[in-house]
């Protein structure tokens, strides 16, 4: 497979928007170290790509009725399944291969990881709660970030995991509301479908408002300093500004403004935690 086919068909941007939440949970494990940082970015790397060739070979069948998705590169047959299924497979190798260089409890806890990459997919085929099992599969990054330093289980990461959980399944509520008629034409199961867009939204809301307070819980728990802090005002300001898009009532370019707001959003956080934690 050419390159620039596999950056459009894991949607490489995204892996960079993605790597902080991991380095997220090793900077509040007290950084670690560079080889830490160097293994935790192949996990990560590698868990993404095994993720989005899952999502794109397992639902290839729905993109192609999806005129939002019909151009995507399985359905347009630019990419072969079976070339998608290989990339998932390596992907999901190196990811245990990463975490057994990292510790013994990371490597463990890689095989569980790989089967929620694989299974989320079929989750919008059964069940609205598919938004937060996406959340809780990006959950285990900062999770597994911490416990990548120390090797253990704690408070900590788990309000991390937390944070990520609420503020992508949100997310990914808001994301829905486009697909909502071909969702049900199709028999597929979201928030927006079963309760309808004005709840969906206020449960958005709501996910946002306790992702935001497990960040400030965090912090405390920590005992963070300005930094932190200015980032978590910064992120709480990008959060108003993306649920005041969501009510929008073209929801199609409000989506679209609403993501380019969320590329902001794990950077910011990163580099003020990076920050408290290394210069102040």
């Amino acid at each position: 497979m050419e390159f620039k086919k596999f950056s459009e068909l894991v949607m490489i941007e995204q892996t960079f928007f993605a790597l902080p939440f991991a380095l997220l949970g090793v900077l509040f494990a007290g950084g670690g170290t560079i080889g830490t940082w160097f293994w935790v970015i192949i996990a990560m790397a590698a868990a993404r790509t095994a993720g989005m060739s899952f999502n794109r070979v397992i639902d290839a069948g729905i993109d192609a009725k999806n005129p939002r998705t019909s151009d995507r590169l399985i359905p347009k047959g630019e990419v072969q399944p079976k070339t998608v299924w290989m990339a998932a497979v390596i992907s999901s190798l190196v990811l245990i291969g990463a975490s057994f260089m990292l510790n013994r409890l990371c490597f463990y806890l890689s095989f569980p990881a790989v089967f929620m990459l694989f299974t989320y997919s079929y989750f919008k085929r059964f069940s609205a709660s598919s938004h937060f099992y996406l959340g809780l599969v990006e959950a285990a990054a900062p999770i597994g970030g911490y416990l990548a330093v120390t090797g253990e289980f704690a408070r900590v990461p788990f309000v991390l995991g937390l944070v990520i959980l609420t503020w992508i399944a949100g997310l990914d509520i808001v994301y829905a509301i486009q697909d909502m008629e071909f969702d049900i034409k199709e028999n597929l199961h979201s928030i927006p479908v079963r309760v309808g867009k004005k709840k969906a939204l206020f449960i958005s809301t709501a996910c946002y408002t306790v992702s935001i307070s497990a960040m400030v819980y965090a912090g405390l728990l920590t005992h963070k300093n300005v930094f932190y802090w200015a980032a978590v005002v910064s992120v709480g300001m990008i959060f108003l500004y993306q649920q005041r898009l969501a009510r929008s009532q073209n929801i199609a370019l409000a989506v679209k403004k609403f993501f380019k707001a969320n590329m902001y959003i794990s950077p910011i956080l990163f580099l003020g935690t990076f920050t408290d934690v290394f210069i102040l």
